[in-house]
């Protein structure tokens, strides 16, 4: 298809989404209400619909009531069920996909629903609609004139009773529309190969020699892709590879650790950095302006959303509210209610409102991913800030990390545990790691408390851990590529017990 006619087609489709958006982002309530009777409706005669009388709710008041928030070892007999072939149980519709997941939390796989629904009007659509913002606020760029390198999971799509099963990014691969799989880069056969570390120089070898204009991956393990193409042909940047290349769509872990290696192999001003924020689960928000660090939440994609502010979570006192009552600055926990069956669903995440009109995001880290042990309340996002302040004042850079608490014994006070992995490593570890306590004393008031005058937290110890432990680590785990994560935050000591036992 000629380029100027993909780019009308484009316009137009721009045109009619972005005057779509419009309506959400100024009737945000309305918009989430109605989906969710739309829900409700089209759910009521299913298992879960008549055990909770779906079609005597009327309002959100009662929904909230009458329906309780559920985590997935809640969903677990359901979705065994429906893998086997069983229909109607959860979604009126068969479910012949499922998104497996490990998580970062337990070694135990999770198969999440994936429903035509959702794979049509949330995952899809949410390509289409980033590429409206895209262009929207590019209106020079020539991103089809070129293909998009995609950098999906590294599981097969495995056949189990009629349904399948493999990694999110896998699925969407397998049954991508035809105009899509024309422009995307490496192949389908390619994509999907099982073996991680053949795929990845067989992606080298595809792709090198397109034409390339965007990115599109988890940034840990685009990077690692991107290193062995420079290596490959021995280029010092990505422009000299594919010198047409201007946007690297990007999520799955925070950009922040990995963002002063991507600018030294990507050195344009006006290169592009859009964040997007997805899961098994669905697509949720994505960065909607150039240079913003805030991603739109997305209110039409049969997602309607609820928040349990993190400082009830699982607590006597714990609330659960709907997007007209959230606030500015305030972390939360998400509960989802989809378009493939999920009922009021914790999905593990928390983000931070910076906006409600219109209603923008921060991914803030996970509900299970936090240090607590000391009534410090130390996340995730507190920890990506404080590495970098410490990595811009000691000239160092970081290619992973993971933080565990060191228990009081006896009269000695607790402290935390950094493993981290350096790309360049700091000339004095000590500087590193006073700069690194500074700063999260100025970010974090509770671990500021708890350090004041060694209180209750003593120094934090960092270790500098060998090159390439952390890779060694997921594929010890079998958790290369993907949307596998390295464990960043955890209340107790199993993931840095095991990293020290591997030589760190």
């Amino acid at each position: 298809m000629p380029i100027p006619l993909v780019n009308s087609i484009a316009s137009w489709f721009l045109k009619k989404r972005i005057h779509q958006m419009e309506l959400f982002i100024k009737y945000p309530q309305e918009v989430q209400f109605e989906l969710l009777r739309n829900l409700i409706s089209k759910a009521k005669h299913t298992e879960i619909g008549k055990k909770y009388d779906f079609a005597g709710i009327r309002n959100y008041k009662t929904f909230a009531e009458r329906v309780p928030v559920q985590d997935y070892e809640d969903y677990t007999h359901s979705i065994e069920r429906s893998r086997q072939g069983e229909s109607n149980i959860y979604w009126p519709t068969p479910i012949k996909w499922f998104a497996k997941s490990s998580g970062t939390t337990n070694a135990k796989s999770k198969f999440i629903p994936v429903s035509d629904d959702s794979l049509e009007s949330c995952h899809y659509a949410a390509g289409k609609d980033l590429l409206c913002m895209y262009l929207n606020n590019n209106p020079q760029s020539q991103l089809f004139t070129g293909k998009s390198l995609r950098l999906g999971g590294s599981k097969e799509i495995y056949k189990n009773n009629g349904t399948s099963y493999g990694d999110l990014s896998a699925i969407l691969i397998d049954n991508m529309p035809f105009w899509a799989e024309y422009s995307s880069t490496p192949s389908n056969e390619v994509s999907l190969m099982h073996d991680w570390e053949f795929k990845m120089q067989a992606i080298v070898n595809e792709t090198r020699k397109e034409k390339v204009t965007s990115l599109a991956g988890v940034p840990s393990w685009m990077l690692v892709l991107l290193n062995n193409v420079l290596e490959t042909t021995e280029k010092q940047n990505l422009f000299e590879v594919w010198p047409s290349l201007e946007v690297y769509f990007h999520g799955g872990v925070s950009f922040d650790p990995y963002a002063p290696q991507y600018q030294k192999i990507l050195p344009k001003d006006d290169f592009r950095f859009y964040e997007i924020y997805n899961a098994s689960e669905g697509f949720f928000a994505c960065q909607d302006r150039n240079d913003s660090k805030e991603m739109l939440l997305m209110l039409d994609y049969g997602i309607f959303y609820e928040f349990i502010p993190m400082d009830t979570y699982n607590s006597p006192e714990q609330k659960i509210i709907p997007l007209a009552e959230v606030e500015t600055g305030v972390n939360y926990a998400i509960i989802i209610t989809t378009n493939a069956g999920l009922w009021r669903y914790r999905i593990g995440d928390t983000v931070r409102f910076t906006s409600t009109k219109p209603y923008r995001i921060k991914v803030s880290g996970r509900t299970k991913h936090h240090i607590n042990v000391f009534g410090e309340e130390l996340i995730i996002e507190n920890a990506e800030s404080a590495l970098k302040k410490a990595s811009l004042v000691t000239n160092s850079e970081i290619v992973d990390y993971t933080v565990a608490p060191v228990f009081m014994e006896g009269r000695e006070k607790g402290a935390h545990e950094w493993i981290i992995e350096f790309k360049t490593a700091p000339k004095d570890l000590e500087i590193f790691t006073r700069q690194l306590d500074l700063a999260l004393q100025e970010i974090n008031s509770d671990y500021e408390a708890k350090r004041y005058n060694n209180m209750t937290l003593n120094m934090p110890r960092v270790h500098q851990a060998r090159q390439g432990l952390f890779y060694d680590w997921l594929k010890k785990n079998d958790k290369l590529g993907g949307q596998h994560k390295i464990p960043r935050l955890s209340n107790s000591r199993e993931y840095v017990e095991e990293l020290l036992g591997m030589g760190s």
